[in-house]
């Protein structure tokens, strides 16, 4: 079994590929190159009708949306979190869908506010500012959380969605970032400090062009292919 990821580097699209990176599954992968607004063309589209990054193509078909492809790959082959019926599915479902129903939406309006409310600057800082508000609060319950939401030694799909949005509140949206510091909340830079050291980091770093400790100390990438803006 193969798959194709469509990706753009240090886009949602990474946190699939970490994932499938953890499984071991063999996939291939397709650029999808920003800079040239190739998400909003017709041939992307067809695979993707909202022109987001990723989507996935799978023997079963194509699928979209970050959180659906974590449960699938999660369903169809365990590894990186519990299958039905075991006793922590339930905790792992509700963490899950707080990260892709929750916190990715509020970062989503703290790098596009322009999206919500058009080009106004007074509203996009509006805007922005709540967002920061929404995210550390965010941030705070999964903090506290951390004991139900996070594995042990093994990463879970969890803990990849949650990194990689740590991830860009440090290096992507406005320039202060005086309201975001990933000490603060000390299990979730534990977990990002198990990250930098995770085998399929080691993958990602050199298919997106990442520096030596992405989670913990993360730079702006230098992608051998494409661009993350």
């Amino acid at each position: 079994m193969s798959y194709v990821l469509h990706y753009a580097p240090d886009n949602a699209s990474l946190i699939i590929r970490l994932a499938l990176d953890t499984i071991g599954v063999p996939y291939s992968t397709v650029l999808v190159d920003r800079s040239k607004q190739e998400q909003r063309s017709a041939t992307y589209r067809k695979l993707n009708p909202n022109g987001l990054i990723p989507t996935l193509e799978t023997p079963n078909g194509i699928l979209f949306e970050t959180g659906a492809i974590l449960l699938w790959l999660v369903d169809t082959h365990g590894v990186i979190g519990p299958k039905p019926g075991e006793a922590t599915r339930t905790d792992f479902l509700k963490w899950l869908f707080y990260c892709s129903n929750t916190v990715h939406p509020h970062m989503q309006l703290l790098f596009y506010p322009d999206k919500l409310i058009g080009n106004d600057p007074g509203l996009q800082r509006a805007v922005t500012e709540g967002a920061q508000r929404a995210l550390m609060r965010d941030f705070a319950i999964l903090e506290q959380a951390a004991n139900q939401a996070f594995g042990d030694d093994a990463p879970t799909a969890i803990d990849i969605y949650v990194v990689c949005m740590l991830r860009w509140c440090a290096i992507y949206g406005p320039d202060n970032r005086d309201w975001f510091t990933l000490a603060d909340n000390p299990h979730l830079f534990h977990i990002c400090k198990r990250a930098d050291a995770w085998p399929a980091t080691e993958i990602a770093k050199r298919a997106e062009g990442f520096g030596p400790a992405p989670f913990t100390a993360p730079q702006r990438p230098n992608p051998p292919e494409g661009s993350a803006l």
